[in-house]
């Protein structure tokens, strides 16, 4: 970077990958700034800079102290540490240092205090939300939303009979076979944790009447026309209970709407869905088993006479993109689900659904909505013929 780059970076002004330093005295303050950055996509930190874009070149004794202080700042002041780049720009009679910061690969990071310090426009804020924290752990993959254990719960409200017919089913044996307490049962598969289900437990196996988590539901609305109205609908339906009956109840919910089509069968069948029944279980299963379960709010179903929408909580995890799974890549968020998964819903955890429903039907659009922190996947209806 010369001078003159440097110059038109501060004639734009402070963003929220550029700040502007005069000058720094404190391995405190600087290190927050590095935690920052790291944390919001990288960025650089201009020291001989003003904050109203004012250049103060800094001498070369002042340049080798703060070259010194980066550096110890980065190494002992952020954790984990990061190595952070120092340019030396000679501008006027002077030096303005650019300290670029790479986008962290180890977040969350955080200062010598443990505050979690984030981007917010050209300022930085303190992460102190427990969703927000809990997000930023589940990224670097030190926590997953289905392993928490839910507070007031016990394996007293697991189905017993559901589970034992899903024991036998998954591992070939009675549960009264295995020489283990069904806490013993349900801690080895990562059900129970400190005594508590966790969410998976919850999930999958509590019974029925039991309202345990009373966001992971699904809102179901089906609207005359292709607009969501706030008093006019067709059909609307709360979903709750464990995931197998909310995944049936949300695909019988769909397959009431969908317009079944002749397509030069008999007038004594049946006819054809207009999207195949199988991309529909393959992207509802992708809605429950990819979810963000730190996000408290529920799936969304709209069907509309042009689209059907399905709206999960959480975008994509880590940097995955739509490109990547469209082009079968995935990444498990919800390893215990997923892993129990292919004996309740129709899924095969092989990271193919997405293939498989384009495959089947290729008029699927995905919308990745990191600000609004959700996944859309809109499937386009078939105009109706009734020639």
């Amino acid at each position: 970077m010369d001078a003159a780059e440097v110059l038109q970076i501060v004639a734009c002004g402070e963003d929220s990958h550029r700040q502007f330093k005069q000058d720094v005295t404190n391995a405190a303050s600087l290190a927050a700034e590095m935690v920052a950055l790291a944390n919001s996509g990288g960025g650089q930190i201009f020291i001989g800079v003003t904050d109203g874009g004012a250049i103060h070149p800094h001498d070369p004794a002042n340049v080798r102290r703060l070259n010194q202080l980066i550096a110890n700042s980065a190494s002992t002041s952020v954790q984990p540490p990061i190595n952070p780049l120092t340019e030396n720009v000679g501008i006027a009679a002077g030096v303005v240092i650019v300290v670029s910061i790479p986008d962290g690969l180890s977040k969350p990071y955080m200062d010598n205090n443990g505050a979690i310090w984030v981007k917010s426009g050209s300022d930085k804020r303190k992460v102190t939300a427990r969703e927000e924290m809990q997000r930023m752990f589940q990224s670097a993959q030190l926590i997953h939303g289905d392993d928490v254990p839910v507070a007031g719960t016990s394996s007293a409200d697991i189905d017993l009979y559901y589970f034992r017919e899903f024991f036998k089913m998954r591992f070939d044996r009675d549960l009264d076979e295995i020489n283990l307490s069904l806490d013993q049962v349900l801690s080895n598969m990562r059900l129970l944790s400190d005594g508590k289900l966790t969410v998976a437990g919850v999930l999958l196996f509590t019974k029925t009447d039991r309202l345990i988590l009373p966001v992971c539901h699904v809102k179901a609305a089906w609207y005359q026309g292709n607009e969501i109205t706030s008093s006019v609908y067709i059909d609307s339906q709360d979903i709750s209970g464990r995931m197998e009956t909310q995944f049936e109840k949300a695909l019988g919910f769909l397959l009431r709407g969908l317009h079944r089509l002749q397509n030069g069968q008999s007038v004594n069948s049946t006819g054809q869905l207009e999207i195949p029944r199988m991309a529909v279980e393959e992207l509802l299963a992708n809605a429950f088993l990819h979810r963000d379960y730190f996000v408290s709010a529920p799936i969304r179903i709209f069907l509309f006479d042009d689209r059907l929408e399905i709206i999960s909580p959480g975008h994509l995890p880590n940097d995955l993109t739509i490109a990547n799974i469209r082009s079968g890549n995935s990444n498990i968020r919800n390893p215990i689900l997923t892993s129990h998964a292919t004996k309740i819903l129709p899924y095969r955890g092989l990271g193919t659904g997405i293939l498989r429903a384009l495959k089947e039907y290729p008029s699927i659009e995905f919308l990745d909505d990191r600000e609004g922190n959700l996944f859309r996947v809109t499937i386009k209806r078939r105009p109706l013929k009734l020639t």
